[in-house]
C-alpha cells in the first residue's frame, strides 16, 4: 500500500489466479495476474494423462501435474468449472468427478480454496451469452488478455475463461 499526498492510498498488490478446466484425459490450466485492474496471461497449458495406464495411475499423474503447477506459480486464488452432466453421459460425469476430487485434494494440500463456476456463468461473464460457443469464448479470452493468437486447445481457453471469471468477481 502506498500513500500519496492528500491521504490517497494505492494498492499495488498483485493477484495471481489459476483457472482449471478439469478432465481425466486433459486438464487445461491458465494462470493470470492482475495488478491495479490490469490483467495479463502468465502461463497456460494442459496436463495430460496416459489413457493406456490404469485409472488410479492416471489420477496420480493428474495430481502430480496440478501440484507442479501450484508449486511453480503459487497462485493466490484457484477457480474451477463446476461439475455438470447430461443424462446420456453419466460415466463421463463420474470420471470427471474423480478428476475434480484429485484437483481439490491438491489445492487443499497447498492451503488454498477453490471457487467453482457454472459453465454458463463463465460464458455469460466473458461474452454476454451464457450459451456461447467454445470459439466465441476463445476469441473473448484472446481479446481480454490482449493475445496475438487464440489460446489452443479449447481446454486452455476454457481454463483462462474460468480464471477471468474469477478475476471479474473480485
Amino acid at each position: 500500500m502506498t500513500t500519496l499526498p492528500g491521504n490517497l492510498e494505492l494498492n499495488f498488490a498483485m493477484t495471481k489466479i489459476l483457472g482449471l478446466d478439469p478432465g481425466l484425459n486433459t486438464t487445461g490450466y491458465g494462470v493470470i495476474t492482475s495488478l491495479n485492474g490490469d490483467v495479463k496471461l502468465l502461463e497456460a497449458g494442459v496436463i495430460k494423462t496416459n489413457s493406456c495406464l490404469t485409472f488410479e495411475i492416471r489420477l496420480q499423474e493428474l495430481h502430480r501435474g496440478i501440484c507442479e503447477v501450484l508449486s511453480d506459480h503459487c497462485p493466490d486464488l484457484v477457480a474451477i468449472e463446476k461439475l455438470y452432466s447430461h443424462r446420456q453421459r453419466v460415466t463421463t460425469a463420474i470420471l470427471l468427478g474423480h478428476a475434480r476430487g484429485v484437483i481439490f485434494l491438491a489445492v487443499a494440500q497447498a492451503g488454498l480454496r477453490i471457487s467453482a463456476y457454472e459453465p454458463t456463468k463463465v460464458k455469460k461473464t466473458l461474452t454476454g451469452n451464457g450459451h456461447a460457443s467454445k470459439t466465441q469464448v476463445q476469441k473473448a479470452v484472446s481479446l481480454q488478455l490482449g493475445l496475438k493468437t487464440l489460446p489452443q486447445p479449447f481446454d486452455v481457453s476454457d481454463a483462462l475463461a474460468i480464471a477471468l471469471c474469477d478475476f471479474y468477481r473480485l
